[in-house]
């Protein structure tokens, strides 16, 4: 991979880096709201509920593309952390963040649907 292309990667990540910084630091979402209806209650239960899980979800992409950052700077970016091949640029170019070949995403993600072991020791580490 090019130095042009590494930068690229770099300046896209660190954008993504920010807005998930300033998203996650957005907690108003899960404070718990009190109210004499009860219907109101489970309105604030469910709206809470939906926040944590974006919150989650945005957590999990942020570290995915702080280790994506770190292995820019290790030099192991776009390498696949599980079968330590090459892996495509269209894939870098659609999910840079990403530690996984298209071939060890799946299976990841099989595994995962399957109640199986992830990789995700792996991105721990890296993360």
């Amino acid at each position: 991979m090019t130095k042009t292309e590494l930068t690229k990667f770099r300046n896209t990540l660190e954008t993504k880096q920010r807005e998930l910084i300033h998203f996650v630091s957005n907690r108003e979402g899960i404070a718990i709201e009190k109210s004499p209806d009860a219907l109101d209650e489970v309105q604030h239960a469910a709206e809470r509920e939906l926040a944590i899980r974006n919150l989650d979800r945005e957590s999990n992409l942020l570290r995915n593309v702080r280790g994506a950052l770190r292995r820019i700077g290790d030099g192991s970016f776009g390498t696949c952390m599980h079968c330590e091949e090459e892996i495509s640029p269209k894939r870098l170019a659609a999910v840079p963040w990403t530690a996984y070949c298209i071939q060890c995403q799946e299976l990841a993600d099989q595994n995962k649907a399957n109640g199986e072991e992830q990789f995700d020791d792996l991105l721990v580490t890296a993360a």
